[in-house]
């Protein structure tokens, strides 16, 4: 099998472990793979893709876009290491206000597979990190929003984190229930 799916402690949620090809010439990876996506159930139809550029201590997120615009996301480290956090916010579902941590490093390639009503982040824990983004709809400004990053009890590396205004004013999660049903 070229991709090690996991269960996260968020239903819906995976880790994705892809196949290493290592030689002396470096590192072979594959990302996705059409058939494999859709035998595990996942989502194949994607919109766009993007990637971010972040410092040691940036925290982004926790991001999410609402209906009818919402998004399954896959995201990846093809440089550095950051802690990835999913919460979801799903109303009826058995981990609604839970989190999920996970380690995402180039060295290990790994990546993470994040169902439609889970909100996102992470914080670079390397010198810098690069974050790939497969979204399932195109980004849409108007719907476009999150949570704040210290409303529901993740213990984040650094409690005062390099991040955007936007972010740090984000509404706390509390105020953003009842968007997603599951």
């Amino acid at each position: 099998m070229m991709l090690d799916i996991k269960e996260s402690k968020i239903i819906g949620c995976y880790e994705l472990i892809p196949r290493i090809f290592s030689d002396n010439r470096g590192r072979f990876v594959k990302t996705f793979h059409e058939e494999v996506f859709a035998q595990a159930g996942l989502e194949t139809n994607f919109a766009e893709e993007y990637y971010s550029v972040s410092h040691k201590g940036v925290l982004r997120g926790l991001h999410f876009q609402k209906p009818p615009r919402e998004h399954t996301k896959v995201v990846y480290c093809v440089h550095g290491e950051v802690m990835d956090v999913v919460v979801d916010l799903r109303v009826g579902s058995p981990t609604c206000g839970k989190y999920d941590i996970f380690d995402l490093n180039s060295d290990k390639a790994n990546m993470i597979y994040i169902p439609k009503g889970l909100a996102h982040g992470f914080y670079v824990k390397s010198n810098q990190a690069i974050l790939i983004y497969k979204v399932t709809t195109v980004y849409s400004p108007e719907n476009d929003t999150g949570i704040r990053w210290d409303s529901v009890g993740i213990p984040w590396p650094n409690d005062n984190p390099i991040m955007s205004e936007r972010d740090r004013m984000l509404p706390a999660f509390e105020e953003m229930q009842n968007i997603f049903t599951y």
